[in-house]
């Protein structure tokens, strides 16, 4: 049965600036955000919508796994949310059997939002501490706080 975590962070960013780095511009500034992490993004299939597959590919030896494929399952320009799920590698390699990560942005301010995010998650037996939702959201926390950095200073 797929369960659900939820968590909210706020970022300096204002929505359009931040919507634009998460869906439309990802596969370029992901890798500039994590550069510790993320060697590159590539596009496999699609156009950036719904449907669209993604492989990121990690530098050795910081995952246990070195590449996660992802599928756009959710794309709404209008509410600002996309969803990803993980269809091979990344989590699904380390016990998971589903795991989707879904982000919702809401403007504050001009320069203000709210980005809210589920995490639906299913597995099979037991997990490590490591892979658990509490543990995976801080990962996406930690993301969130380097891209508002990165679209603050660098971009």
């Amino acid at each position: 049965m797929v369960k659900e975590f939820k968590t909210q962070t706020t970022l300096n960013v204002g929505l359009e600036t931040l919507w634009a780095a998460q869906s439309k511009d990802f596969i370029l500034i992901a890798p500039k955000v994590l550069p510790n992490i993320v060697k590159d993004v590539q596009v496999i299939e699609g156009d950036g919508g719904v449907g669209t597959v993604l492989i990121f590919n990690f530098l050795p030896g910081i995952s246990p796994v070195n590449y996660q494929r992802e599928v756009i399952t959710e794309f709404d320009e209008i509410s600002h949310e996309i969803g990803l799920q993980v269809v091979e590698g990344g989590y699904l390699n380390q016990g998971l059997s589903y795991y989707k990560t879904t982000f919702q942005f809401s403007a504050i301010t001009e320069n203000k939002t709210l980005v809210n995010v589920k995490i639906s998650y299913d597995h099979e037996s037991d997990i490590d501490e490591k892979v658990k939702p509490t543990k995976t959201s801080q990962s996406t926390l930690f993301y969130l706080g380097r891209l508002e950095n990165y679209l603050l200073n660098d971009a």
